[in-house]
């Protein structure tokens, strides 16, 4: 099979396609062939060396594909060779083929084309594991989404929107901000010419936000703080600002507020496989229903992989970026 692989780390051209052994499924495993591949941040810092699969993983980019189950391993009985699905995995996406445990696939619904629901587990999971079940978002309450346009942003505003919320989403220019709220946010904001805190407050009538999903890192913490509601819980899933984040304590604990640091692949797979089922049973009905839906910004060839990468790095799309493989 074809594999998009990175011999050095570096830049986008870094990346190169090879012939890699087509993989076997082991007891408990599906193969699928790849329909597309969804580009994330972590690819980005694995193609630069930071951010290596782990142990069993394949060592090439990928944590989510589309496609149709092609082998199945001894003992799986949910999938049969055929289905439309699609999967989180922990590496090894950007590939003609994959095997992946059968409790990390996914069926892909009728409403949603195969191409594009590449796009969807890495931000279904993600999302509904912070937002959701550990920070508890419920109906009424506020959440603050920063980098809405991105994939991670957009399933956010739409699951918040969906189940009830009130949602703020931030973005790096007014056109952006524009998109975000045609996505669903109720409000958006440009954070390079306004306060986000400000507007936050404002949105919330001063009582400021119950949930902030946090994607910067860094200062972005402190002012996250300062965005919260008494009770509120900041949830830090990825770290764009290096710099070490200074949180004043006794305001945290005026608050009453917590703050949440998590990543996903690196969970155990028995806690991937009970996040999938989470997703299926709390998501997915909302796929069928269209209340949500994939964002895509583009979509490339898999020998465009450089270029499909050099688009996330420009910070230019909105939503989504994949890979089309078969």
């Amino acid at each position: 099979m074809r594999a998009v692989v990175v011999p050095e780390p570096g830049e986008a051209d870094a990346l190169t396609i090879a012939e890699r052994p087509d993989p076997v499924p082991a007891a408990g495993e599906v193969r699928i062939r790849v329909t597309a591949a969804g580009l994330n941040g972590a690819d980005l810092s694995q193609r630069r060396g930071y951010y290596p699969s782990p142990p069993g993983a394949p060592d090439w980019p990928g944590l989510e594909v589309s496609g149709v189950v092609d082998a199945v391993g001894d003992g799986v009985d949910a999938w049969q060779v055929g289905d439309r699905v699609c999967a989180l995995l922990p590496g090894g996406g950007y590939a003609e083929l994959v095997t992946v445990d059968a409790g990390l696939v996914l069926p892909v619904p009728d409403a949603v084309d195969l191409v594009e629901a590449a796009g969807l587990p890495e931000v279904a999971a993600t999302v509904w594991s912070n937002v959701f079940a550990l920070g508890k978002l419920a109906a009424g309450e506020a959440l603050l989404v920063h980098g809405g346009s991105s994939g991670i942003g957009t399933m956010a505003i739409q699951l918040g929107r969906a189940l009830g919320a009130d949602v703020i989403a931030t973005a790096g220019s007014e056109e952006k901000a524009a998109f975000c709220r045609e996505v669903g946010a109720h409000a958006a904001v440009d954070y390079r010419t306004q306060d986000f805190v400000e507007a936050a407050r404002a949105f919330t009538d001063g009582r400021g936000v119950d949930v902030v999903l946090d994607i910067v890192g860094g200062a972005y913490i402190a002012r996250d703080l300062d965005a919260l509601a008494t009770g509120g819980r900041i949830l830090s899933i990825a770290v764009r600002d290096r710099t070490p984040a200074a949180v004043d304590m006794g305001l945290l604990m005026r608050k009453r507020a917590s703050i949440h640091g998590t990543t996903l692949r690196a969970r155990p797979l028995a806690e991937r496989v009970a996040i999938i089922a989470a997703v299926r049973a709390n998501v997915w009905p909302l796929l069928a229903d269209g209340r949500v839906r994939p964002v895509i910004d583009s979509v490339f060839p898999l020998e465009d992989a450089a270029a499909a990468h050099r688009r996330m790095e420009s910070s230019a799309h909105r939503g989504k970026i994949l890979l089309r493989v078969g």
